[in-house]
């Protein structure tokens, strides 16, 4: 086996534990209850962002994922949608703070950050990019992180792909200069983020937060808790125990 010189992390769900369902529940309410005044039906523009974000998904690299995701919601709603799309921004940089409480919290998520990059193994946030910049940094604090903390976190803005395509982490690798067989991945969802293994990531399933809508044996990868993690990592990278 190669040595692991990076470590990419999942954000929902691994480092920020929350109930996906609860949180997206939760936050499309925000996002409604901000725009509702402005004409946006809550049923109507909640079916919209789910289209644009399978737009987002279905991206083939031909533009951001921000444009994707613009381009298809301004299908749906035409003009209007870009004339207040400062609102949209506005809502991620102060309404949607309110969504934290639907997240719960770990003391692992920093401990586990600053062991590796104490150990000078690079340290990458490969969250889905389905989200503005500003909403990813501000979940990233949530799990008592800083954005400083990770060469990159990856946004709406800044890929041109999602998982579990492959080229998401195609692209990572690339913009990094790294190989797959250099990196390990963390997650906790069986589809997304155990798709890295496609390029030759090593991989390790967080359970503590399961998503595993296939029902897929987990015995295939590594996995387990934060304690689980902490000794996976310790062990491939030789670490003495303290």
């Amino acid at each position: 086996m190669a040595d692991i010189k990076a470590v990419l992390f999942d954000l929902d769900g691994t480092l920020l534990p929350m109930d996906q369902d609860a949180f997206t529940r939760g936050y499309f309410k925000l996002l409604a209850g901000k725009l509702a005044p402005l004409g946006y039906e809550p049923e109507g523009l909640v079916k919209a962002i789910w289209h644009g974000t399978a737009a987002m998904v279905r991206n083939d690299g031909s533009c951001t994922n921000e444009e994707a995701f613009w381009k298809d919601f301004t299908g749906t709603y035409g003009p209007k949608a870009l004339k207040d799309r400062p609102l949209f921004e506005e809502f991620y940089a102060v309404d949607f703070q309110e969504a934290r409480v639907l997240c719960g919290f770990t003391e692992e998520a920093e401990k586990t950050v600053s062991m590796l990059k104490a150990a000078g193994v690079r340290v990458i946030l490969a969250t889905n990019p389905i989200f503005p910049a500003v909403a990813t940094e501000s979940r990233i604090r949530w799990a008592g992180l800083a954005p400083e903390d990770f060469e990159l976190y990856t946004t709406y803005e800044n890929s041109s792909f999602c998982k579990p395509n492959p080229a998401y982490y195609g692209e990572i690798l690339q913009r990094l200069d790294l190989r797959g067989e250099d990196c390990l991945m963390v997650g906790n969802d069986v589809r997304e983020d155990m798709a890295a293994e496609t390029l030759g990531l090593e991989t390790f399933l967080l359970t503590d937060c399961l998503i595993n809508t296939e029902n897929v044996p987990l015995d295939r990868w590594p996995h387990g808790g934060f304690q689980d993690l902490q000794a996976h990592l310790k062990k491939r990278l030789k670490l003495n125990e303290e």
